[in-house]
Order: C-alpha cells, then structure tokens, then sequence
C-alpha cells in the first residue's frame, strides 16, 4: 500500500457540512439501502466559494440524494436509483454535466455517460451526445436495447433520437458561467499559458447504490474538460475505469484526471480489490486513489457494497459529495480531502 493511500485511510473526517438529516439508528446496523453521489472534485475551498455558494451546492446534492433515495424506499432498483439522481445532476447547471457542461475548443458541448448493472454486469455506455438532455438515459438505451455497450458521436446521437429519448437544441446545455470559463481557456492558451480544467474543479456526477436485495448499481456523466480537442474521452464512459458495478463486491463512479482513472482501471480495480483480496470499501477506495495520486493524477471516488456501505476517497482539496441509507443517514458535504464510511 503506498504512503498516500495510508494517511487518506488515518483520516476519518465528517463531510464538511451539517447532516440534513440525523441518523437515529444504532450504528452498528446494516443498511437494507444505501446510495451515493458526487458532483465532481477538484480545487474546491471556503476562498473559492462563499457561504451562499457553499448552501447552493448542497441544496443541489440534496435534491439529486433525494431523487435516488425515494426510488430505494419505495422497494426500487439500485438502477433505477442512480438513474434519477443522475437526471436531477444533469438538469443542474451547478454541475458540469447535461445543462451546464464545459466547452470544447471548438466551443460546443460534447456529454458522456455510462452506467452498469451490477445483477448482471450488463452496462451501457455513449460519448459525444449533443442533442439528448438526459445522456444518462441514453446510456441506459444502449445497455437494454442494443447489442453494445459503448456508442460514440454521431452513431450515439443517432441511437438516441430512434429510441424517441428528448432532443434539445445544443444551445441547451450551455451557461453564461461555462461560457465565460471557455472564453478565459482560449485567451490562456492565446498568450501561451498552459491552463487545463483541473485548475478549477471536476465537475463529473456520479451516483452509486444498493437496494433492498442487496443489488448494486452505477452510473456516470460528465461534459469532460474545459477545451478538450480531437474528440478526447475521458473515463467517465469507460466501464471499468470511471464506472463500474458488480453484485460480487461493489459499485463505483469516479471524477477526475480522466487519463489516470483510465490507465489504472481505477473502478474496476476498486472491486477487484474488494472481491478478492477481502479489502472494505474505504480501504480499497483509498488505496486505489493512492495510486492515482503516485502517479500524479487528482481525483476521487464513490462506493456502494452490497452490505449498505457507502465510501468516499480523493486526493484533491474537495469533492461534491452526499449519502443516505435505511438507517436514516443523510448528509451533504463539500471540503476536506479523506475517506469516510456510511454505516
């Protein structure tokens, strides 16, 4: 185990922010249901982002958790779960994700998604939408009416539009915001600077669950990065690296540098570590952001095993992040690098 995944594991920190919901329960019990999110990580701090802009993000978090928490206690499925609290993130322009994504170079928006079955490891996966409002549920198109798993581009938005899912104009899902930040990247790269979108935050959601039966589900979707050229795909549409979902061990989305998530298979390798060396969620989590860290890439993950629990671990100074479960757990949080457990 490397250093830095050792001293993520030491910290077992609250998530920043005040629950919204007290959790009454013992302790001790197992979630019947669980569920996770995140919207991103990066260089998120208390100077970067006020009080006011602090409350907006967690009423946003809140209302994605609660989207994914009323399908589980109505008896739902983990899929059907990540799937709405995924729609509610996209509908977001706080996230950049559907309505609110980052530009490319050539100044469009170009959205990727991914989500897994972890019942059957079936999954479903599209790159370069530009007209579907929900890429999530496109992603599930291609996992239950297709022979694939990944679409890209043109083929994707094609399939898209014969499975009658919602176009919009592409103008949609651009902001003032997203717009302005484009606008700063071309002037950088027009004086020479090297700037890339990690020197302001992730912005990828994410959800992960367990229902009641014990099955798990993920699901991911992203704009990518601010000015990403020659059809760039990060990890968020690849199955194994940014999503990933196994009743045998657990589900995972990740946010991030999405080239290192990419070459260390990071969700895949999260389960692997759980189904066959026998590790718990936080700690395989942690040891596998540890890698991603040694190798120089910043990020973070979420995690939901078939037993209830939920965990987060990244390197960077923050990450969008919420839970709930069974037990009456329910919490927001923004700051502070480190894993914690739902349980």
């Amino acid at each position: 185990m490397t250093r830095f995944a050792r001293a993520i594991i030491g910290i077992a920190l609250a998530l920043g922010a005040a629950p919204t919901q007290a959790q009454d329960n013992d302790m001790t019990q197992s979630p019947r249901w669980s569920i996770a999110i995140h919207g991103g990580a990066g260089t998120l701090t208390r100077e970067r982002l006020n009080e006011e802009g602090q409350a907006s993000y967690h009423a946003a978090l809140d209302a994605a958790l609660e989207a994914g928490t009323k399908v589980l206690e109505a008896g739902g499925t983990a899929m059907d779960a990540v799937e709405a609290a995924v729609m509610v993130l996209e509908d977001d322009p706080h996230f950049n994700a559907g309505r609110g994504a980052v530009f490319t170079f050539d100044g469009t928006n170009e959205l990727d998604a991914a989500i897994m079955d972890g019942t059957t490891r079936a999954a479903g996966a599209v790159t370069g939408i530009t007209s579907t409002k929900n890429p999530v549920l496109v992603a599930r198109a291609v996992m239950e009416n297709s022979p694939h798993v990944l679409l890209s581009n043109d083929g994707a938005n094609q399939f898209a539009r014969e499975q009658e899912l919602e176009q919009v104009d592409p103008s949609y899902f651009s902001t003032p915001e997203r717009h302005r930040q484009w606008e700063e990247f071309m002037s950088r790269l027009a004086a020479g600077e090297e700037w890339f979108d990690a020197d302001l935050k992730y912005g990828t959601v994410g959800a992960v669950a367990v229902d009641s039966d014990g099955h798990v589900a993920a699901a991911t979707s992203t704009g990518g990065l601010t000015g990403k050229r020659w059809d760039r795909i990060g990890d968020s549409p690849i199955i194994g690296a940014g999503t990933y979902a196994d009743d045998r061990a657990c589900a995972v989305s990740a946010t991030g540098a999405g080239e290192y998530f990419i070459r260390l298979g990071v969700a895949h390798q999260i389960c692997a570590r759980m189904r066959f060396a026998g590790e718990d969620a936080p700690t395989a989590a942690a040891h596998v952001i540890g890698e991603v860290g040694d190798l120089g890439g910043t990020g973070g993950v979420i995690v939901a095993a078939p037993d209830g629990t939920t965990a987060f671990a990244f390197n960077t100074p923050g990450m969008y992040r919420a839970r709930a479960d069974s037990t009456g757990l329910r919490e927001t949080g923004i700051f502070e690098a480190g894993s914690e457990q739902g349980r």
